[in-house]
């Protein structure tokens, strides 16, 4: 017995040397992510005291950006992959030629947005604004989506080229200059918020539009931070001298990353369908189901600060192992770092139980039956959250090694073969409420921890990216 609680100290508990890397990495990322979290959860306070139909107009039109938003971060996965490696195998001509293709692949899911998003908004709009509920209540909620759509539209450029910089900083190790970048955009953001939603300071009293030009400001504040900083700093991240030349790449290197990439842009597109499909199938049981989700997601989020930002220690701890070839590192490092993740997650699940009752009430603006949905929807997150974060560190894992295949059918699969047929299931067939439909999906992600437990056990993903030459 002894022998055995050693072996798994051994396997789930790092030295001090380990914590210490990996907080140098998700410190930074987790003050970003908290800070930024807390903004959007002021943000949505300032839009909900508007009404339910701003509040539920504002949500359905960021899931429509959270689309797109997914789209560029499993664009961008696929260089991404490929550039920790380089760097951590020294080469800047492989990791210069990543930040190309990042700039190639932004430049066409922009194209693709303007379309769908110019052209058929209104009709994704409606989508969200299927279940029982006043038609006029329906109309303004349709109003209010597609005025906020169209303005934040303008800052969808921004979003993308920032990503592209922010992303190759952090698969060399930089992850300050992103965390700056983020944290004064998203106070600039309130700020803004603050003044254009309720016209402060004799600015136009301009409500959702307000919120959505708040936003559309702060992202091009985060460019500017990012693009100035890293250029004026080209000794230091020396990838960026030359970028600019041109966009050619070597072809071989740029198919090996389409091809590795291709499941990843799929994945991050099909899967975040897949999360607004989930709430327009929930949004079935009621109008102010919309409003009690929008809650639940923003305060859900400021908790999952700790255990997200192990997606970023992954990525660059065991892609840069890979890359250095050290093989037994990269598989030890990942099962330490799943127990941390695990064990932060438990600890802001009980957070979240305790807060679960008491932060819904500074929703002033919608009524009390969406602040008690919300309680309960928030209850049976935070009992979720020790699952999300073992099947969100099996994910990076999978995803460091270039197992991009795997990865899709893992994530993705999952969710359309799993958890969009279970919510029709229970909200469709069943009849039941929300709380129970909700609880029935989140729970069965016990299955997905499960597979991503074998998969990563495998040690199939341990591979190195770095034989075929980025130099350029």
């Amino acid at each position: 017995m002894a022998s055995v609680l050693q072996k798994a100290r051994r396997t789930l508990i790092g030295d001090k040397a380990f914590y210490r890397a990996v907080l140098a990495i998700i410190i930074p990322v987790i003050i970003q992510n908290s800070i930024s979290n807390f903004v959007n959860l002021l943000d949505n306070l300032m839009v909900g005291a508007l009404g339910d139909a701003q509040m539920s107009g504002v949500s359905i039109a960021n899931q429509l950006v959270f689309v797109f938003n997914l789209a560029v971060f499993g664009g961008l996965a696929g260089p991404g992959i490929f550039g920790a490696q380089f760097y951590g195998a020294g080469d800047i001509g492989g990791l210069r030629n990543t930040f190309r293709i990042k700039l190639i692949e932004s430049i066409f899911l922009l194209s693709l947005a303007a379309v769908a998003f110019l052209g058929f908004s209104r009709p994704l709009i409606s989508l969200f604004l299927q279940g029982d509920g006043d038609p006029a209540l329906a109309e303004q909620m349709l109003r209010q989506g597609h005025d906020y759509l169209m303005v934040i539209l303008l800052g969808l450029p921004a979003f993308a080229l920032t990503q592209c910089y922010a992303g190759t900083l952090r698969e060399m190790g930089e992850t300050r200059l992103p965390m700056l970048a983020s944290v004064t955009a998203v106070i600039t953001n309130a700020v803004f918020n603050y003044l254009l939603i309720f016209g402060r300071l004799g600015l136009p009293r301009l409500e959702v539009v307000g919120a959505a030009l708040a936003t559309v400001i702060s992202r091009y504040v985060e460019l500017a931070i990012v693009t100035v900083f890293t250029h004026r700093h080209h000794a230091r991240f020396s990838f960026i001298e030359g970028a600019f030349r041109t966009l050619r790449v070597p072809g071989s290197l740029l198919r090996r990353v389409l091809r590795m990439g291709a499941p990843l842009l799929a994945n991050e597109v099909l899967w975040s369908v897949g999360m607004s499909t989930l709430t327009a199938v929930y949004s079935m049981c009621g109008l102010t189901v919309v409003s009690a989700l929008s809650i639940t997601f923003t305060i859900s989020n400021l908790f999952n600060s700790v255990y997200m930002s192990l997606g970023t220690a992954v990525s660059v701890m065991v892609g840069q192992a890979l890359g250095a070839g050290d093989f037994k590192k990269a598989r030890g490092d990942v099962w330490r770092l799943i127990a941390f993740g695990v064990a932060s997650a438990l600890s802001m699940g009980v957070l979240l139980i305790l807060a679960a009752p008491l932060i819904p009430r500074a929703y002033t603006g919608v009524t009390p039956d969406v602040r008690r949905e919300a309680t309960r929807l928030l209850i049976v997150t935070a009992c979720a959250m020790p699952l999300y974060s073992f099947a969100h560190c099996t994910y990076f894992t999978l995803r460091s090694g270039g197992k991009t295949i795997i990865t899709f059918l893992f994530d993705c699969g999952y969710t359309w073969i799993i958890s969009v047929p279970l919510a029709l299931l229970m909200v469709k067939a069943l009849h039941a409420d929300v709380l129970v439909a909700f609880a029935a999906v989140e729970s069965a992600n016990i299955i997905k921890c499960v597979l991503g437990y074998f998969f990563v056990r495998s040690g199939r993903w341990i591979q190195n990216l770095t034989t075929v030459t980025g130099n350029a």
